[in-house]
This record gives structure tokens, sequence and C-alpha cells, in this order.
């Protein structure tokens, strides 16, 4: 028997798998014979993925040997604070999302000891569509739809997952997103399950967004489809702001929906905490409002709010909720909890700009450059190398006893070391003071060259 009326058979027999006859019918004879061609030189050239992943460790993960434990996956211990262990020494931290204090406020500890001793992690078990749902709950997304003025609210288990999953629900191959080009991760790998066009547009451009809402509406006009704007309230690596006020303005020019994710405006900014569109006073301009319990509410797990047709739409198109255990009960009440206190304790909030405007202003006025933002987000921006950058790090946490976070390329363009500072409520102005002088000093330092080194310093032992 030929190879030919082998692979005529194997194809014969192929087809009787309904999935795989459209896909066979649309292939040519032409591709065929390509396939059954295929030479043993392309075969024997193939890398193993493994093998690949060996040579290739991508730009953070090449420097793990040397930085594992130190610059990157440090153990934090103790109470969540202003204050916790780092290597067995205490250390002043600015590097949690902890903004209202809620981690270790002793309501929060208290509801949470008492769900949990109550429920468990198990109830309820299955996807809310199945089995998992409860009056808990739906209780919360009706709270939270009430605190953010919109109809309804749909709770995720995870922001990171729910933002990509939304995205993909939403759209389809006949709509376009136009999206800012400093969008966060979890927004990006959304985009990459859009089988549609997407724009981007520069930060904040506002007219380079309406150049890209003019391409997109031109689109659409042929496919019949939607524009969908994505942007986020407060950009959590520089800490400014979207302009969603001017972004609103621009739907008297053009239609379109504009989705919102206000992870770190959630609690943070606005009047009562309902985050930068109620600080904007454009609250009704947003359709889809995306925030999560991470941040302010030191919990886990996200929510999005907007129109209850949009909501009901989600809930049962939204794989990464349908196909997905329901939030264990002792986070939702926890979160409930946390919510009652975001709502009833704005001393929490006004803590929290106390010592952000404490900090950013002590920081500009001894000459550092913060860039724009304008939220409590605290860029500290200086020039120098990564090598640099580790040892400036290493002389805060071991001769200054201050703990943030270092950001280097390629998060920033090269040449930048971005000094990342979250201040809570949790923290004093005597923490403020000591870390404005502390930050003085490595500043000189690095300009005097002390940390100037050819490679990366090798962590502590």
């Amino acid at each position: 028997m030929t190879a030919d009326s082998i692979n005529s058979i194997l194809l014969k027999r192929l087809c009787q798998l309904p999935y795989l006859k459209l896909i066979l019918w649309r292939i040519s004879g032409r591709e065929r014979s390509g396939l059954r061609n295929l030479n043993k030189k392309q075969i024997t050239t193939m890398t193993d993925i493994f093998e690949k992943i060996r040579k290739n460790r991508g730009p953070l993960g090449m420097h793990a040997k040397d930085a594992h434990g130190y610059f990157t996956f440090p153990k934090l211990e103790g109470e969540i604070s202003n204050k916790m262990v780092f290597r067995g020494k205490e250390r002043l931290v600015w590097s949690l999302n902890n903004y209202l204090g809620l981690a270790n406020h002793p309501e929060v500890r208290k509801a949470d000891a008492e769900a949990a001793g109550e429920y468990g992690f198990a109830l309820p078990m299955g996807a809310r569509m199945m089995s998992g749902n409860s009056n808990p709950h739906e209780q919360l997304e009706a709270e939270l739809s009430s605190f953010m003025s919109k109809e309804d609210t749909i709770l995720l288990n995870f922001g990171y997952q729910g933002m990509v999953s939304a995205i993909d629900a939403l759209v389809d191959r006949h709509d376009v997103i136009v999206y800012d080009s400093e969008a966060h991760a979890c927004i990006i790998d959304g985009l990459r399950l859009h089988m549609g066009k997407r724009f981007v547009y520069p930060h904040n451009d506002m007219t380079s967004l309406e150049k890209q809402l003019e391409r997109a509406t031109k689109l659409v006009e042929g496919t019949n489809g939607g524009i969908m704007v994505i942007t986020e309230g407060v950009f959590g690596m520089s800490g400014d702001q979207g302009k969603l006020k001017e972004i609103v303005e621009l739907k008297k020019k053009f239609s379109f929906r504009l989705f919102v994710d206000d992870a770190h405006g959630f609690g943070t900014m606005g009047k009562t905490g309902a985050g930068t569109a109620e600080h904007q006073g454009v609250q009704d301009g947003i359709d889809i409002y995306f925030g999560t319990f991470a941040k302010s509410m030191a919990l886990i797990g996200a929510f999005i709010s907007s129109d209850e047709q949009v909501v009901e739409y989600l809930r049962y198109n939204m794989r990464s909720q349908i196909f997905a255990k329901a939030l264990p009960m002792p986070l939702v009440i926890g979160a409930l909890k946390r919510l009652e206190l975001l709502r009833t304790q704005p001393e929490l909030k006004n803590k929290l700009w106390e010592i952000t405007n404490a900090l950013q202003s002590g920081l500009r006025n001894e000459g550092f450059e913060l860039g724009n933002t304008d939220s409590p987000v605290t860029p500290v921006y200086l020039n120098g190398t990564i090598p640099e950058a580790t040892n400036l790090i290493l002389d805060l946490r071991e001769n200054y006893d201050i703990f943030c976070s270092m950001v280097v390329y390629p998060v920033v363009p090269k040449g930048v070391i971005m000094l990342r500072l979250i201040p809570t409520a949790v923290h004093t102005i005597a923490d403020v003071e000591y870390t404005i002088k502390a930050f003085k000093d490595v500043k000189n330092n690095l300009a005097a060259g002390k940390y100037n080194v050819d490679k990366i310093v090798t962590t502590i032992s």
C-alpha cells in the first residue's frame, strides 16, 4: 500500500469526526499535498519547548538567580502595617496597597475570623451559575451597585482574570477597541483575545484618542460593529489619573462605550471613595466600571458595575465566572464588612490623603521628580543603570531599613530608576519625614557614583 493510499484512508476516517469536516473541506488539494510532503528537515529542526525556556529566561527571569528572595519574591513577615519584618529585621514598608489600612482593622479581623469559623472556605461549592450562589454574594453585589450608583454588579474571583474575561465577553470581531498605551497588563492580555481591530493612543493624549476614534468609526460603519474605549481611573505605575472627564466629553462627537479599570481609584478617590469618576464628576459617563478588592479593601476579588442588561449578559457569558468556583463565603462576608467601613469611616481616606500630601509635597520640595501623579501612588524617578538601582535598594533596605519597590527596564525606559511608594492610612508623619531624609541621602550617593558597579549586586546571604 502506498503512502498516498494510507493518507487517503486516514483522511476519510478523520472526516467521520464532525468538527474536522469543515476544516478539511476548506483545505485545498494543494494544501493537503503540502501537509503530506512535510520534509524530514523541517521535523528534525523542531525546538523542544523546555530547551527554549532554558535558553531564554526572559528580561526579568534572566536575573532570577541573583535577585530571587531579595529584589524579587521578597518575604515580608508579621502583621500588615507600616512596619514589617524583612530578613529578620524590622523595616518601614512603602510597597503595600493597603491604602485605607483595612488589612488589620480590628473590625475586619473579627469579621474575617468569625466568617471563617462559621462557614469554612469550601462554601459555596461550585460555580455560581450551577450550585455556588448565595444570599451574601447577592447582597454584596447589591451594596456595591448602590455605592457605585450603577444598576447592577457582578462579583469576580480575581481582578486580573476578570478583566481578561470581561473584554473577551463584551466585544466580537466586528467591534473596535481603543485603549491607552499605559493600560495595565490585564487589559493588554484581554486585548490579545479580541478578534477585531484595536487602536492604541499615547498615554492620556486626547488629540490622538480623537483621531483613533475617527478611524474606529469609519471601520465599524462597514462592519456594523461598536467601539469600546478602555482606560484606567488611576494608572498604577505613574499615579496620574486617566482623563475621564475629557473622554466622556468626546461622547458628544463619537458613539462609543467607556470601560474604566479603577483598581487604584476605588476607595481612594472621590468624595465618598467611589472612585476616580466620582472625583472628576463623571460617574454617569462611565458605562462599565471595574474595581478590585485587592487594594483599598485589602482582600481578594473584584467587581464590575454597569447597566442591568450588561451585567446580566456578563453573568451568562463571562467564561472566567461561569467555569470557576464562586468566591468563598469568608471573602464575601469580609468584603461586606470592608465596604461598610469604607462607606462609614471617611477618616480612613482622609488619613491616607494626609500622608499622601505630606509625602509628595515633601519629596517635591527636596527636588525629587514625581511625574504627573495626582493620586496616592507616588513614583520617584531617578537616573541610573539596573546595577545602580540594585545597590541603591540594597542601601535603603540594609542601612536605612526602608522597604519600597524598585522598577527598572523593561517596565520603564533604559536609564530610569523608579522607586514606587504607596502611602497608607497606617503610616505616620514621622515615617514620611524619615523617608524623605533617607531618599536625599541615597540620591546624593547615586549622583556621586557610589552605586556604580559593572554588574547586578548579588543578594545578601
